[in-house]
């Protein structure tokens, strides 16, 4: 898929009617020994990390966490029904039971070993030479695998209502491309602990030490190539450096090194008339690969991606090593999750709108639009005002941005109709045959999106899905089911505590289509520009104080936040939370109220705000999210948006020169 990904905000999902355990707004979560105006997240957190320890097999721990921990208790609980053999099952829950099942037999999946990929592997093996690359890279990428690069569906940047194929950089088995070219100390010692990593899966496939070790070789310096060619993290940010819309004999004049029609064609693709090449240098790059690699080190460079896709479902030995880098060196977990979350995540990940059905007849009632509903009204007319009122904004750009706002749909709960995935091949003994049906189903769905118009009513997220997100080809902002439940909303709380969580979470989607992305893009989904070059300038300006603030961060002592990945975010949470500050002094509408628990209004927003980012990280997790991550870490979205906000330093009578009144304060919305 390319790279311009909707914007998430990373939340939870599931409503429990009269849940009251879990994750919630609390005093007894506050370190009141804490200067609120010297370090705010200690003084609303500091107890709940105290007492709520990183669990073993968690990289790190949050309220966030918790949430998500208590969901897929959830769908545990329908999946453990749903997988009886039952006769009497209804097709869902026959479906994804069985999915559960097979999933979870590990005596079978243990006892089948290799079978279940072995004969992709003698495939590989038995190629004749590079001229045979072409079938094997679609048979591996129609199982999920992004060898070599990647190639899906979307809509046209400057055509939204269409979707057109897409062709993006891929091909890699470490997080980032960064990985493969930083030379500090501790990027050298994870590119030699990924090379033994390989070494011992092709071990476990069966080859000699020496031979596997040549092989992981191989395949790293094939990946340090596709690296290389690689745009980074940030400029892939930028949608006007990722959109190079081409025909097939462009890009076959760029990388002929594949009959590209035949490849289109054996994906499953109708006729591409033209297509999106996120970076024309990176399929240069993959041209150069493929002609300048010996074709044995090319097949072990296969091998490695077919074996590193399957590795979750295979037996115990290849799972256990494929945790050691992933999980432990990678992220610093001590302890490989339970079964019954892995399989709970797969079976979301693979037929997650079947488990969403199940789900929302559980836990969504239809009280859940109509509250998320009415906030999301009352946060769009705050920005509206706060649009209205900017000081920096020509009234030209002022109007265009209120079309825009007009323009917003707004997605809540779960799709209105549901995808229909009776084709898909279930087997209660073939786990690994199971995911790759279901994903070649996947697959073969984006392919047949090629040329039609968008379905603006297609969630790009499951319904029990932890999160929330803003799509800038759609304009739309889209909240899965169960986002009303703590710490983001309770309804046995103040309004104040309720804004600072879910009124902040509402802003933060609303202002990601007015951040340093979503800005670029239309009231209608186009990518064009909107702005007078005047404003635009401001913008940038006012933009640049977010890099500059929040590259001030640590996460880990000498590893600095990326200023310009986390910009998106960062405007949003900060745009996000005086949003809903704005939301909350409104629907007081001038009334006194009376402090609760010795805290007024204002100073419960910034609390419940506070509260909702309680975490505590591993400091390998700490060190790969600052490289990839867009979001800002928990402390960071936190200190960073409340030391801007003059109502904060109002509300807890913060002096001039203490680290929560920050000078200049950063503000865009």
């Amino acid at each position: 898929m390319h790279s311009l990904r909707f914007v998430a905000f990373l939340i939870s999902a599931g409503v429990m009617a009269g849940q009251t355990s879990g994750p919630q707004f609390s005093l007894s979560n506050m370190d009141r020994n804490a200067d609120p105006c010297v370090d705010f997240y200690q003084y609303a957190c500091g107890n709940w990390i105290v007492s709520n320890p990183i669990p073993a097999d968690q990289s790190r721990w949050s309220q966030f966490d918790e949430l998500q921990e208590r969901n897929r208790e959830i769908l545990r609980e329908i999946l453990d029904k749903a997988s009886a053999d039952d006769p009497k099952r209804d097709p869902v829950s026959r479906q994804i039971g069985d999915f559960y099942y097979a999933c979870m037999d590990e005596q079978t999946i243990n006892r089948k070993g290799l079978d279940p990929i072995r004969p992709e592997l003698d495939r590989i093996a038995a190629m004749a030479g590079k001229g045979a690359l072409l079938e094997e890279l679609v048979r591996l990428q129609r199982r999920g695998s992004d060898v070599f690069f990647s190639f899906d569906s979307g809509p046209d940047f400057k055509n939204s209502n269409m979707n057109i194929a897409q062709a993006s950089q891929g091909g890699l088995g470490l997080p980032d491309r960064d990985y493969y070219l930083k030379d500090d100390e501790k990027s050298v010692t994870l590119r030699k602990q990924y090379v033994e990593h390989m070494g011992k899966m092709f071990e476990l496939l069966g080859e000699s030490a020496p031979e596997a070790a040549a092989d992981a070789r191989a395949v790293m310096a094939i990946e340090t190539d596709l690296a290389k060619g690689s745009l980074d993290n940030v400029t892939r940010r930028d949608p006007q450096k990722v959109y190079h819309k081409m025909t097939e004999h462009e890009l076959f004049s760029i990388a002929p090194f594949l009959d590209w029609p035949k490849y289109f064609a054996a994906m499953g693709a109708p006729k591409i008339e033209s297509l999106n090449v996120e970076s024309p240098n990176f399929f240069r790059t993959v041209e150069s690969v493929t002609v300048q690699h010996d074709f044995k080190d090319l097949q072990s460079y296969l091998r490695w991606h077919l074996v590193h896709s399957a590795a979750g479902l295979l037996p115990a030995s290849f799972v256990n090593e494929n945790f050691r880098f992933y999980g432990t060196l990678l992220t610093g977990q001590k302890e490989l999750s339970a079964r019954w979350k892995r399989c709970v995540d797969l079976t979301d990940s693979d037929l997650g709108e079947a488990l969403g059905q199940k789900y929302v007849e559980r836990t969504f009632g239809p009280e859940g639009k109509a509250r998320t509903l009415k906030i999301v009204n009352e946060i769009e007319h705050a920005m509206h005002t706060d649009i209205e009122k900017l000081s920096w904004m020509t009234p030209a750009t002022k109007q265009e941005a209120l079309v825009k706002l007009a323009a917003v749909t707004n997605k809540i709960g779960y799709p209105d109709h549901w995808r229909d995935y009776s084709s898909v091949k279930v087997q209660r003994d073939d786990a690994v045959g199971d995911d790759q049906r279901a994903t070649e189903f996947e697959v073969q769905r984006h392919m047949e999106k090629i040329g039609k118009p968008v379905d603006h009513k297609e969630w790009s997220m499951t319904p029990p899905t932890v999160n929330a997100y803003y799509n800038p080809l759609e304009n739309n902002i889209n909240f899965p089911a169960g986002i009303l439940q703590p710490p983001f909303y309770d309804n046995k709380l103040d309004d104040a505590v309720n804004y600072g969580g879910i009124g902040a979470v509402v802003g933060h989607e609303l202002t990601h289509g007015f951040d340093d992305e979503g800005r670029q893009f239309g009231p209608d989904g186009n990518l064009h520009d909107w702005w007078t070059p005047e404003d635009a300038k401001e913008f940038e300006k006012r933009a640049e104080c977010f890099v500059k603030e929040y590259e001030s961060f640590e996460p880990v002592p000498g590893v600095h936040l990326n200023g310009k990945l986390t910009l998106g975010e960062n405007t949003a949470d900060n745009g996000g939370l005086r949003l809903a500050f704005m939301a909350l002094i409104d629907s007081l509408n001038g009334k006194m109220v009376a402090p609760m628990d010795g805290f007024t209004q204002p100073q419960r927003l910034f609390l419940g705000f506070g509260q909702v980012w309680c975490t505590s990280t591993r400091d390998e997790m700490a060190r790969m999210m600052a490289q990839v991550d867009p979001h800002s870490p928990g402390k960071f979205r936190v200190n960073g948006v409340v030391s801007n906000m003059p109502e904060f330093r109002q509300a807890f009578a913060c002096k001039v020169g203490q680290p929560m009144v920050r000078e200049p304060a950063c503000r865009v919305w």
